[in-house]
């Protein structure tokens, strides 16, 4: 993360029917406010796919760990980080491609958007950490 200091928020979650659509609105209203009250710069994309990230690794969270999640955001400069806590210590790993699997490609997806993506055991359970750009990246012809 860049020199200047961030901006963060957290939010415990409980599987109760609607938290992971509230988590998804809290992720949209934590980068609005990092936009209009910091300056950051949140594209209309970095906002649509931080919501999928928060979406897919809390839905994992919720369904694989038994008790509370922990989801934190956390913006500075161009970058957002969303890290999601749960209680089970086993990593994630990405299923190889199957054209036949219905579901449980949470974990591809979020790999496939985020431009970094970690899993890291924890004493008690493990913490997961996607970083997402806030710009759009280049478009073919703008210098990048």
């Amino acid at each position: 993360m860049p020199e200047e200091a961030p901006v963060e928020t957290a939010l415990a979650l409980d599987g109760a029917a609607g938290c992971i659509a509230d988590a998804r609105a809290r992720t949209a209203e934590f980068l609005a406010r990092a936009q209009s009250d910091h300056g950051l710069p949140v594209s209309a994309r970095a906002l649509e796919l931080a919501q999928l990230v928060v979406s897919e690794l809390v839905t994992n969270a919720l369904k694989y760990a038994p008790g509370p999640v922990m989801l934190e955001l956390r913006a500075a400069g161009d970058w957002l980080e969303i890290t999601v806590w749960d209680t089970e210590p086993a990593l994630p790993a990405a299923r190889g491609a199957d054209v036949g699997r219905v579901g449980q490609h949470g974990l591809e997806i979020v790999m496939a958007v985020a431009d970094g993506f970690e899993a890291h055991r924890e004493p008690v359970g493990k913490r997961i950490t996607a970083r997402l750009t806030l710009l759009d990246p280049p478009g073919p012809g703008l210098g990048g």
